[in-house]
């Protein structure tokens, strides 16, 4: 089977599940297992230049929203050579990946049409079950059950040992720099089973844009900073965008050092497999007398002022 994935989340799906050697092709986004940098990619987009600052890349998406011009590019020449039978994509979030609409038409113009199957997870169980829809598509419904399993394991680990903490810390999760947006979707959830009091939107609805005084008002204990693409390097650069602002000081999870960079463009920001892990190293984060050394090696680093 020649299989082409439009997200990064579900090329970790596919890898996971053992039909890497048919993953013919991939975003530009993609670099988990390394191993898939070295496949064809079929997406481009100028949101990637590493120059561009967080203030700068929220304008170039509103342009694009108010031009109704799409923040990705399908290289459709490049997909009609690799000739997929199954094409991975998602609806969710135009910000995220290519827009089903661009999608979708490039996708009636192959000959033959390859199998469109689009997946969008807002919620921890809702990513497990797309497994299972990925295991059913590439015909390996046993290995799918295998992983579900194992994941389920861990998340009821975490969910049972976290009960039994003294303390919920209140939680803020910041999604990006500035503008300020607190995470969504399946981040209430693994707040909550990570031990933790959840600020924001509901289960599954999106992240969205928040004041810095409303911040102040919540006045975090914990702090997980986990901008949207960034790796903790690119995410140090910009944290003057957090530390000048009124109050920075007075939040208590400054005063108590319990600010945290991570790297969301691994974890939190993908819903595929490794989203387990995200649930771990807010374990860790939030009760690292019960989770110390939880949390992947070099996966979130402490901010000391």
């Amino acid at each position: 089977m020649r299989i082409v994935s439009l997200l990064p989340s579900i090329t970790e799906a596919v890898a996971a599940l053992g039909a890497e050697d048919e993953l013919v092709g991939v975003t530009h986004e993609c670099d988990y297992p390394a191993s898939v940098r070295g496949k064809t990619v079929v997406t481009s987009s100028p949101l990637s230049e590493p120059e561009l600052s967080s203030s700068q890349i929220d304008t170039r998406v509103q342009e694009r929203f108010e031009q109704e011009t799409s923040l990705y590019t399908l290289r459709a020449e490049v997909l009609a050579e690799l000739r997929p039978d199954v094409v991975f994509t998602q609806r969710l979030c135009d910000v995220c990946a290519v827009s089903y609409s661009q999608v979708e038409r490039v996708i009636s113009q192959l000959k033959p049409v390859p199998r469109l199957i689009s997946l969008e997870p807002t919620r921890l169980g809702e990513m497990l079950s797309d497994l299972r829809t990925i295991g059913s598509a590439l015909d390996r419904t046993d290995q799918a059950e295998v992983l579900i399993a194992k994941l389920n394991q861990r998340i009821e680990q975490v969910k049972q040992q976290a009960a039994q903490a003294k303390t919920r810390p209140r939680t803020f999760c910041l999604e990006w720099l500035e503008p300020i947006f607190v995470s969504g979707q399946w981040m209430p959830e693994l707040v909550e089973l990570a031990g933790g009091t959840w600020y924001g939107p509901g289960l599954g609805e999106p992240s969205h844009m928040m004041s810095w005084e409303r911040v102040r008002e919540f006045d975090p204990e914990v702090l997980v900073i986990l901008p949207c693409g960034f790796e903790i390097p690119r995410t140090l650069q910009e944290m003057q965008l957090l530390t000048e602002r009124p109050g920075w000081s007075n939040l208590s999870a400054v005063r108590k050092g319990r600010v945290y960079v991570t790297d969301g463009n691994a974890y939190f920001n993908r819903p595929g497999p490794r989203l387990v892990e995200s649930l771990e190293i807010l374990a860790e984060l939030l009760h690292p007398e019960m989770f110390a050394g939880l949390a992947p090696t070099e996966s979130f680093q402490s901010w000391l002022q």
